[in-house]
């Protein structure tokens, strides 16, 4: 037992020593060849200062929303008004409040979509402002950069090949009678709706329960107007499909009602000169068309009254169901830009010329092996 103690620490010790010969020789490897690391470090670092002047210039501009709906059931003083006025508001909540998730659903839409490519954008290098469909689809407003040449022919010539191969697409338009109430896009918009998707964003934040919207554009101003603007239809469409149901009841009411003011009008003008007309005459004809009139009068006055408290329930249903998104950050123009930042750009790219470095001097001379590559060999010194 002892003398198998003894030969486990001994072969413990050997280990540990095995292991710091093999850490001083890879110090001392790396060493030697720090000009060649130093070089490739270089080399990477130059590369990050192409990628950082090279990289567009993003601005990002948003805001932070924060969904404010009613309850299912109205609220104590506006029920207790409404009952003053005679007016019964029962069950007028309006149904279940539009889910704060489904905003990015609605910004996704295609309606939505094809709204926001129609709003003019004002740049800095254009008199006129300038759609965002025109922008992305035309050529005339298409920036040359240098990376952006350099992504097309590298990552993207697969691409730029097989478009070449199948030709340009027509863009096909539709007839309206063809197609009745269905949603369409044109290649255009298509590509307009993807750079759209690409550079607007909404993320909820369901702990706290709020919304926070982003834009990206080339400008400042650019960004901080298309924020402003998907802010504006954001909220018009959460109202409109949140109160779709009780508007159209307000509009049918509000029609009826109109009709009905127009019928008691006629007649109160009827009642009025059939009575100015027959002052001093009692005969039991005239009283009997005055009851006539007067038995007309009161059905239209009670129908036209009670449609006016419909009218006013209504109006009072839709002010209850509309959402409002209240902005606790508005939208302002930013000052600095969002991308590239150059100097990060350039430290990740020297740490990774470095690692680059390091790692070449301790695989080269096995690779150079496995290869029989005598200028791979003469790379790193042994």
């Amino acid at each position: 037992m002892e003398q198998n103690n003894i030969y486990t620490e001994q072969r413990s010790l050997q280990q540990d020593t095995d292991q710091e010969i093999d850490l001083v020789e890879i110090i001392r490897k790396l060493w030697k060849n720090r000009k060649f690391i130093l070089r490739v470090t270089l080399g990477f670092m130059v590369l990050g200062v192409l990628v950082a002047l090279l990289s567009s210039e993003e601005y990002t501009a948003g805001s932070t929303m924060v969904p404010q709906t009613s309850e299912k059931s109205m609220g104590g003083g506006l029920s207790g008004l409404a009952a003053m006025a005679g007016i019964n508001l029962g069950d007028v909540g309006g149904g279940e409040a539009l889910s704060p998730k489904m905003y990015s659903k609605i910004l996704e839409s295609i309606p939505f979509q094809k709204e926001l490519m129609q709003t003019p954008i004002k740049f800095e290098e254009y008199e006129q402002p300038v759609t965002l469909f025109d922008y992305f689809t035309n050529e005339d407003y298409k920036k040359f950069t240098l990376g952006g040449a350099i992504k097309k022919y590298t990552i993207g010539l697969p691409g730029v090949i097989i478009k070449a191969i199948r030709g340009e697409k027509k863009d096909e338009i539709y007839k309206p009678e063809a197609i009745g109430a269905l949603q369409t896009l044109t290649i255009k918009e298509k590509k307009c709706v993807e750079s759209l998707k690409r550079l607007v964003t909404l993320n909820l934040n369901e702990k706290d329960g709020y919304v926070e919207l982003t834009a990206v554009m080339p400008e400042p101003l650019a960004a901080a107007q298309l924020a402003e603007r998907v802010q504006t239809l954001l909220q018009r469409y959460i109202t409109e499909f949140k109160i779709e149901k009780v508007q159209s009841n307000l509009d049918f009411v509000q029609e009826r009602f109109d009709e009905v003011k127009h019928d008691f009008e006629q007649i109160q003008q009827e009642r009025a000169v059939f009575k100015d007309a027959n002052k001093n005459i009692y005969s039991a004809r005239a009283q009997t068309q005055e009851e006539q009139l007067d038995t007309r009068y009161n059905l239209a006055l009670s129908v036209y009254s009670e449609l006016a408290k419909q009218v006013e329930q209504a109006k009072i249903q839709v002010k209850e169901t509309t959402p409002i998104l209240t902005i606790i950050d508005p939208v302002t123009i930013p000052l600095e830009r969002s991308k590239p930042k150059r100097a990060l750009i350039l430290v990740l790219f020297t740490f990774l010329g470095g690692f680059a470095g390091i790692g070449l001097v301790l695989i080269l001379p096995s690779l150079a092996n496995i290869l029989d590559n005598e200028k791979l060999r003469k790379l790193v010194t042994e």
